[in-house]
């Protein structure tokens, strides 16, 4: 009686299934690499596509290799959209070769030279976290909506709409987070990670940054990357530093360890959310929740330990 219970659910939630992508199936079909790349599309087509990111919640994108249903997802799209500047790392020539015979729209591409940061581990490539300046952001989002319109130009005063509403939203952050990281004082604030995810944030909203690792998790960060950024902490009298959700603790956590060893506190905080969202139902579920959560996790922690306004001698 039991199976018997078992198979009628089976039954009905593979039936369930159909029946959702029954109704999907005459959609356009957009699949995105990233989750912060598809939040962007489904903010600018709303229900006019069926989007669907490749990588889950908490992925490297920088360490992703495709996997056959990957694969699936990019011949089954209408338009595959992703960001580019080499941040999709093992999968750039999976869309490149994609790309020749397929619709696809590279994000990064569509952004002029000078506005990027060169990078400073590889000639001739650039940081690929361009969304941590969210004025540098809305532009690619515009240029995306573009993009989008070039090839459904019948959805033209839809899209037009929703950016406008982006458009808002997006400014209205940019504003946030450069008055609230203006509320910490440049005098002893660093900005610490477990990988150069921030630069375009620093330059943006004028905070020192330094990562442990380079703009890339492919390698891993050696005894010399710990020891000196150990020698850094303990001479601008930084108190805490911050992990990442999608790239593991583990070299930070040496990085505190060798602080201790030499008499100097660090408080681990974070996680900063860099290269994924975080959980759907979360408050960094999205990529506005995404930027207020590390901005309000950075200037508290940092505002927490400044120490410019103590008293003289205290």
């Amino acid at each position: 009686m039991k199976t018997r219970i078992w198979l009628l659910v089976g039954l009905a939630f593979l039936t369930a299934c159909k029946f959702e992508n029954d109704e999907d199936k005459n959609k356009f079909h957009i699949t995105a690499t990233t989750n912060i790349m598809a939040d962007g599309v489904r903010a600018l087509v709303g229900d006019s596509a069926v989007v669907t990111p490749i990588m889950a919640v908490g992925v490297d994108p920088h360490l992703y290799k495709a996997s056959q249903r990957d694969l699936d997802l990019l011949f089954e799209a209408d338009l595959v959209v992703y960001h580019g500047l080499h941040l999709e790392g093992k999968m750039v020539q999976v869309l490149h070769k994609f790309s020749r015979t397929h619709p696809v729209v590279d994000v990064g591409a569509t952004l002029p030279p000078t506005l990027l940061i060169a990078s400073p581990d590889y000639a001739n490539t650039v940081d690929p976290h361009i969304w941590f300046d969210v004025h540098l952001w809305s532009i690619a989002m515009r240029n995306l909506k573009d993009e989008i319109i070039e090839r459904k130009p019948e959805w033209e005063p839809y899209v037009n709409a929703n950016w406008e509403k982006l458009n808002a939203q997006l400014n209205e952050l940019d504003q946030y987070t450069a008055q609230k990281v203006k509320s910490i004082t440049n005098q002893g604030q660093v900005l610490i990670t477990a990988h150069d995810a921030f630069s375009y944030f620093g330059k943006a909203y004028q905070i020192e940054v330094k990562g442990l690792q380079g703009l890339s998790t492919l390698s891993e960060p050696g005894l010399n990357d710990v020891s000196s950024l150990v020698s850094f902490i303990i001479e601008k009298d930084i108190k805490a530093i911050f992990i990442e959700q999608s790239i593991s603790p583990r070299a930070i956590k040496a990085v505190i360890e060798g602080c201790r060893r030499r008499g100097h506190q660090v408080t681990l905080a974070g996680p900063l959310y860099t290269d994924s969202l975080g959980d759907p139902k979360g408050s960094a579920g999205t990529y506005v929740g995404m930027v207020k959560t590390n901005v309000d996790e950075i200037v508290s922690n940092l505002k927490q330990h400044d120490t410019t306004n103590r008293e003289p001698g205290s």
